[in-house]
Parts: structure tokens; sequence; C-alpha cells
């Protein structure tokens, strides 16, 4: 059983992440989305550094850019209430690609961070948009936007993804995951970056309706694949996600593929040093249902307990694994 942390400020010193390798971590991701392989050069360090004081060689984990949606940098973070009304693109409140405001008509929703936020847009004019706050949060810089029944064209690699992949080897990246997966040809890209790498597995992570109807043909193609149930909430729907978590497993033992689960695994222990009875379940039930790799998120990346979501996470798997 592979289990992974996420690399943040939570867990930027080689200390806590020893003590997460200690409670059962065999890798963590670096999300490509918030920085740059020589951005995240002191996380990457500390990660090697905490392997070395326990001689082992953790797996560093990074995920692409790709074709996903984010607002862009803000200077810093914005409280929205409900009823209020902003203005997107331009110089307006909050930065959105172009590629977004070409999609926005009058009626259309926009989930943010992971649909914990909602706005309905008002009236638009293809460089700007009015849009009214429908469900209210603190918004930070480069979160997520998601469109429900809407996918924007864009092509499977930033610039900057192509120039992470290219240095990936001499980092020690030993796996990639590529956002946003709408295809075997996302990922026959990813492998074109890499320049042919061997020992660089590639993960398509499926986190839109693309991506879901595309599973038979990544199983193929794909080292892994991963279930990434926040993307994947906001495109299909909450209460979509357990049947399409369960169908998605399913074709992946059918072919003998192996996958991940991803996600609000451990949420609660963001800020609570242990985990709910409902979250417990939910990762027996991952491994249960053959999940062979794991990840925890924010809980490691900014959670107020790291190493513990850590051990929680170990644990819970591998009650499941001894029965």
């Amino acid at each position: 059983m592979e289990l992974y942390g996420t690399l943040g400020p939570a867990c930027a010193d080689a200390e806590t992440l020893g003590l997460m390798l200690d409670a059962g971590m065999t890798g963590a991701r670096l999300n490509l989305s918030h920085t740059g392989l020589e951005g995240g050069a002191r996380l990457i360090e500390a990660l090697f550094e905490a392997g070395r004081s326990r001689g082992v060689e953790p797996e560093l984990l990074i995920d692409t850019q790709g074709p996903e949606l984010r607002t862009g940098a803000l200077s810093s973070p914005l409280t929205l209430s409900k009823g209020d009304v902003v203005t997107l693109g331009g110089e307006g409140l909050i930065p959105v690609p172009g590629t977004v405001l070409e999609l926005l008509r009058p009626g259309t929703e926009l989930l943010l961070d992971d649909a914990r936020l909602s706005l309905g847009v008002l009236g638009c004019d293809g460089n700007t948009a009015r849009a009214e706050v429908l469900r209210g949060g603190v918004l930070g810089s480069r979160k997520s936007i998601t469109l429900p029944g809407l996918e924007a064209a864009a092509p499977a690699l930033t610039e900057s993804d192509r120039l992470n992949l290219a240095a990936a080897r001499s980092w020690g990246v030993t796996a990639v995951m590529q956002s946003f997966t709408r295809s075997a040809r996302d990922i026959a890209a990813v492998r074109s970056a890499l320049g042919g790498e061997a020992g660089i597995r590639v993960f398509a992570k499926v986190e839109s309706r693309g991506g879901v109807e595309a599973v038979p043909e990544l199983l193929g193609v794909s080292d892994m694949i991963v279930i990434a149930r926040g993307d994947l909430g906001s495109a299909c729907g909450l209460y979509a996600v357990p049947r399409l978590q369960k169908s998605i497993a399913g074709l992946c033992r059918g072919s003998g593929t192996p996958f991940m689960v991803v996600t609000q695994l451990l949420y609660s222990m963001q800020t609570n040093p242990v985990p709910t009875r409902a979250e417990v379940s939910d990762i027996y039930n991952a491994v249960l249902d053959g999940a062979s790799a794991l990840m925890l998120t924010n809980e490691t990346a900014a959670g107020e307990y790291p190493a513990a979501a850590m051990a929680a996470l170990a644990r819970a798997a591998n009650a499941a694994l001894e029965g």
C-alpha cells in the first residue's frame, strides 16, 4: 500500500516529514499548480533529508497544471459573502482565464476552490463578467474553477509543465500525475515531455466528466488511475462521487490497473487531532475496493496535525488490509 502526503507549509521541515515517514508515508506530492520544481526546492530537499535520516528513499510525485482552470493571484485572500456582486476578469476583483470568460453566460454557475464557493453569472461581455455570490467563503490565490457541464479547450500541458517535466529526473521525481486527464493523448503528451525517462510513472487523474468517460482508454496507458474526488465532485455533483468512485474502482480491478483515492480522506484532521468515524470508514472501504494508494492533500500541506493525519491514514488502511 502506497501512502502519500502533500508537501506544504505545515510539513516544510525534515523533522515533521520524518515523523510522517515513521507513521507509514511512502512518498509525497508537490502540487505544480502552486509552485514549480525550483520554487519547491526547499520542500523537496526536506523530504529527501528526512528519508536519508531514516534510511529510506521516499517517492516524489508531482502533478501538472494541465488543462486545469484556476483563478489568478490575489494580493490577499478575499472574503466573499452571499449576495455580494463581484467582477471577474479584466481589472475586476477576481482574475480568471480568458478561456473561462469565453464560456460564461447569464445563469452560468462557477464553482471555486473545490466547490467551496459558488458564483452565479449575471452578465458578461467577453472580457469581464459580473457574478453574484451564491455560496460564500474565503477565496485565496490560484484556486480551482469548475463550470458544471462545460469544459474549456486547453492544451494537455502548459509551458511551465513542459519545463518541469524536462527537469523531473534531476529533481528526483518518481511519478507524474496528469491533472484533468481527458484522453490517452494527454498521457502520451506527458511521456513525451519526460523524454522517455525510465522509472518515472505517469498517473491519470480523473476529475472531470471527460475524464470519467475516458477511463476505459486510460487503463491501458496509465501506470495508475487517480480518483480525484474534489474536482470530480464539482464537475459531476457531490452525490455522484460515491457511485463514480465505485465504478472506476471496478474498471481498474477488472483491468489490473492500480488506482489511488484522494481528497478529503481525513478532512477534519486539518483542525482536529483525531479522525471521525466516517473518515476511518471511508479509508477502510477504499482499501477493500482495491485501492493500492491513498493520498492526503490539505491535511498535511496546511493542516495543524500532518504527522498525526498520516498515522491515522496508515492505521485505517492497515486495519482494512489485515481484515
